[in-house]
């Protein structure tokens, strides 16, 4: 499998740097595929879950991401997202508080950009729970 170079960088820390054959980004439109040689060019993505293989025989490795972009050029592939996180590291609890609190935003009277980030940040508690769930100890 040919592989390129992927940097993940959130804004606290470096995410991922090392080589990967296919990396599967949310894009605005829907789900975007990279692989290596890609045409150069930008991505905006929004929250949702990334999935890349460092080798073909390798399990997908995921995350939950927040909003940014992907640049792709000459081989290279540097994704910019707010959070990145392993679905196995999200604190289910924070994650309903910060559900909970984006709820009551949006019952109350706001601005129009007040609202959308509101809106935003409720899709993000919504995204963290639903991976959470699927990686839930029983």
């Amino acid at each position: 499998m040919n592989t390129f170079s992927l940097k993940v960088i959130a804004s606290d820390k470096v995410f991922f740097d090392g080589k990967c054959g296919i990396i599967i980004v949310p894009a605005l439109d829907g789900e975007q595929a990279i692989m290596s040689h890609h045409e150069d060019m930008v991505i905006a993505t929004r929250e949702g879950e990334v999935r890349f293989k460092e080798k073909e025989e390798d399990d997908w490795t995921k995350a939950v991401v927040g909003v940014g972009c992907v640049y792709i050029s000459h081989n290279r592939v540097i994704m910019l997202v707010d959070t990145a996180e392993r679905p196995e590291d999200i604190d289910r609890v924070r994650a309903e508080a910060a559900l909970e609190r984006a709820k009551e935003q949006l019952r109350q009277k706001q601005s129009i950009q007040e609202y959308h980030v509101s809106q935003a940040s409720m899709a993000r508690a919504m995204l963290r729970l639903k991976e959470a769930g699927k990686y839930e100890v029983k």
